[in-house]
């Protein structure tokens, strides 16, 4: 269903601006807490301390300030998790940062779980491209990681998946029900995962993450019996 754009709303002015993304702000909070179905317009303005007539100036409706905390929260993790990866030399490095933003991020937004689930019953389309977006970027840096070498071939949309997962995981558990002070532990934890898969030393069936550019030694032969 196409939703109303608000792209001709969106204010030039700096004041206009603030209003617009205290309300936003607002409605990340408001349908954390109460959930979509409970929130109402009333909600946000007040949590935002603007006048109800305000809000239209800014979104028609409810489901479009939904839809555009939804992708404003996407936007601002892609951004992060770019800037705090930028400097790293190592596929490793990248995943490693990437996830410690990833973290830090969930830290400074506890609502976003809880309103990123919400968009598969409100908007499909805006929950589908919260994680097609990310994807897209991720399968770019695999891509290049494994003509580099670094990583091994394989299906990088598959992977981006798979390592998304990880990363959903860990910080639902680790940051979002119970903040563990320990967190460079997971973080040693999934990268061991990463640079050695569920191999438990002998030569894997199936690719790892982590391309080995160390020749593998040939194997010995069967020492001879005796001549006869």
């Amino acid at each position: 269903m196409n939703r109303p754009s608000t792209s001709e709303r969106v204010p030039v002015t700096p004041r206009g601006q603030r209003t617009r993304q205290k309300l936003l702000k607002a409605a990340e909070a408001v349908f954390g807490e109460k959930g979509y179905e409970r929130a109402s317009i009333a909600d946000l303005t007040r949590k935002a301390s603007v006048a109800l007539g305000t809000f239209y100036v800014y979104f028609p409706d409810k489901q479009s300030i939904f839809v555009e905390v939804v992708d404003e929260l996407g936007a601002r993790l892609r951004r992060l998790i770019a800037d705090s990866t930028a400097t790293c030399t190592t596929r490793l490095e990248v995943e490693r940062e990437g996830l410690r933003a990833f973290f830090e991020f969930v830290r400074q937004h506890p609502n976003l779980y809880r309103v990123v689930r919400q968009a598969e019953f409100v908007d499909a389309d805006c929950y589908r491209r919260y994680y097609d977006r990310f994807a897209k970027g991720y399968v770019r840096g695999l891509t290049q990681a494994m003509d580099a070498g670094e990583v091994r071939r394989m299906d990088p949309e598959a992977l981006a998946y798979c390592l998304m997962g990880i990363g959903d995981f860990l910080g639902m558990r680790w940051v979002l029900w119970e903040e563990d002070p320990g967190l460079e532990r997971v973080l040693d934890t999934a990268m061991t995962l990463l640079s050695h898969g569920l191999s438990s030393g002998a030569p894997p069936s199936r690719p790892t993450l982590i391309s080995s550019k160390t020749p593998q030694r040939p194997a010995r032969r069967p020492a001879r019996g005796p001549r006869s």
